[in-house]
């Protein structure tokens, strides 16, 4: 994060991907991807044509798990860093 150049102040300045109205739309973005691997792995399961192709709902769930937790253990580090400040 970068600092506000005014001397007197010093106020981390976010960056618009940063906000908290980006994350938490991310967040409902990847659990809707999340919810549509599951479809995807129970049709896997169902078809057994389909079962040599299982790695695609499995890798979507991995990575929108991923994405995810780095985005909440994000926004989850703001409140801590401006729950610090304000004490």
């Amino acid at each position: 994060m970068r600092l506000d150049p005014s001397p007197m102040y010093r106020k981390v300045i976010i960056p618009w991907y940063d906000s908290e109205t980006v994350c938490v739309f991310m967040i409902g973005c990847m659990l809707l991807v999340f919810l549509f691997s599951l479809a995807g792995l129970s049709v896997s399961y169902e078809n057994p044509d389909y079962h040599k192709h299982i790695w695609v709902p499995v890798l979507l769930i991995l990575l929108s798990s991923c994405i995810i937790i780095s985005t909440s253990l994000r926004i989850a580090r703001q409140y801590f860093y401006n729950f610090k400040k304000e004490k």
